[in-house]
């Protein structure tokens, strides 16, 4: 038997995801942001408004970095989804986390964080289906602790994922199957 839920912002998971800009003083922002997602092979779009700073900083800068959180990271990255940027100016610096600038687009990157997308802005959509900031990706790095080989390793990631039923924060670490080859049982 199925029961109605009262939320439809449920899908899971959903991504944490560190969104980082310049402000005009050159000071770091960065923003928790689940709504966001590859749009294709070279492109992301975060579902986002804006009245956030970092919107702002992003139409403005025309750049940002999308860092994957981590579970290292919960209460840095949890602090920046509930502290503004329009309010509180030193909030990069309270965390404590480093950053270094992009050799390839004006934008920090979150050198604690394991992989970071650098992003070049493409435009700002607005219409009565959402809202969001959608970007080319530039270039893709990720700290050398978390590649094995020549890949991203997931399960070194350690990435987190945001729960919208409970609001909590899940690891992202256990391989479970293998894509494009476990379904051909069926076949």
């Amino acid at each position: 038997m199925r029961k109605n839920i009262k939320t439809t912002e449920a899908i899971f998971p959903m991504p944490v995801l560190m969104v980082a800009t310049y402000n005009n003083d050159e000071s770091v922002d960065v923003m928790n942001a689940a709504w966001g997602t590859m749009l294709s092979r070279d492109q992301v779009i975060l579902n986002l408004t804006k009245t956030h700073k970092t919107v702002q900083n992003i139409i403005e800068r025309k750049a940002f970095t999308v860092s994957i959180a981590d579970s290292k990271h919960v209460v840095e990255a949890d602090y920046f989804g509930i502290v503004s940027g329009n309010d509180t100016e030193d909030k990069f610096e309270k965390t404590g986390l480093t950053v270094t600038k992009s050799e390839n687009i004006d934008a920090p990157i979150i050198n604690e964080f394991p992989i970071c997308f650098e992003c070049e802005f493409i435009e700002y959509q607005d219409d009565e289906y959402g809202c969001g900031v959608i970007a080319k990706v530039v270039n893709v790095t990720a700290l050398e602790e978390v590649i094995n080989g020549d890949n991203v390793d997931i399960s070194l990631v350690d990435a987190i994922a945001f729960d919208p039923y409970t609001h909590g924060y899940y690891k992202v670490q256990e391989r479970v199957g293998e894509a494009f080859s476990d379904g051909l049982k069926l076949k």
